[in-house]
């Protein structure tokens, strides 16, 4: 086999511009490791403030990303304008998830800094961009996320809407309570440690040593209830529910749920290896 040596490169001093990045994006976004989008503009205008990179979008799901490209190192004015397109869009269109990317050759410690100051109100993905050298007319690009989705806290958080079991009993059905206590108890027989329910406004989550660890999140409703699984999203995982048979809802690409629909309790017996296996992956995942 014949070993190739790959040379890293600066793209601001080899010649290399921001539009043929751009270019190859829009030929396969999938390149950004975000998923399957599809590209929705490049160029995009803004009123009064610019062109926004590209616009990308889950065709999955409503949730929109705002792409910036930053040859070199990111700085301030790179950020601002990366929020201010973001805030532009939610603006325009806020029936849809909107998220800001920066893809930057360098995301410094003065990126990170400055994010935080906005303590997760801005939900926003860093990807590092690397250049390679191949041979003397090839060059490859690296994409590599450094910074995940910084969002607003979620009903995970909110220790204000917890709710007590009556209120879901009467929102579901007896039926459906017990295909959640099912699930409890699988929760409880894969955990080592001792794992409670927690019940919130928007859903049943899990609790250990009186913290919320919710690995597993459970939504009754009157004939069914919603099992999410938090683990990233796999051809291994999305396969192994397809086989089985179990009705799914899309997958959640903003919290990172695999969502499963049980309408009965036999589904989950008959289902009973699938489902600790997801317990197991999102509890050593999550």
């Amino acid at each position: 086999m014949e070993h190739v040596k790959l040379t890293k490169i600066s793209m601001q001093g080899s010649g290399l511009s921001e539009s043929w990045v751009q270019g190859l994006l829009a030929e396969d976004p999938t390149l950004l490791g975000l998923g399957d989008l599809d590209v929705r503009e490049t160029e995009r205008r803004q009123p009064h403030a610019g062109r926004l990179d590209m616009l990308l979008s889950d065709p999955d799901t409503s949730t929109r990303y705002e792409v910036e490209l930053q040859l070199g190192a990111t700085d301030e004015s790179h950020i601002i304008r990366t929020i201010e397109y973001w805030d532009l869009e939610r603006r325009r269109y806020p029936q849809y998830e909107h998220i800001a990317v920066i893809v930057a050759e360098e995301i410094t410690s003065r990126f990170f800094n400055v994010i935080s100051l906005f303590n997760g109100f801005i939900p926003i993905v860093a990807i590092q961009m690397t250049a390679l050298q191949v041979d003397d007319s090839r060059v490859s690009l690296v994409f590599t996320k450094v910074l995940d989705h910084v969002t607003l806290g979620t009903d995970e958080e909110d220790g204000s809407e917890t709710v007590d079991r009556a209120y879901w009993e009467k929102k579901s059905s007896d039926s459906v309570m017990g295909m959640v206590d099912q699930i409890h108890s699988m929760v409880m027989e894969q955990d080592s440690a001792e794992v409670g329910l927690s019940y919130k406004k928007h859903f049943i989550g899990l609790v250990q040593g009186g913290i919320a660890n919710n690995y597993v999140a459970l939504t009754p409703r009157r004939k069914w209830v919603v099992a999410s699984f938090r683990i990233p999203q796999s051809e291994k995982i999305t396969d192994m529910i397809d086989e089985a048979g179990i009705g799914t809802l899309p997958y959640d690409r903003w919290f990172r749920h695999y969502r499963l629909k049980v309408a009965r309790a036999a589904e989950l017996e008959s289902h009973r290896k699938v489902f600790t296996k997801l317990i197991d992956a999102a509890r050593d995942r999550g």
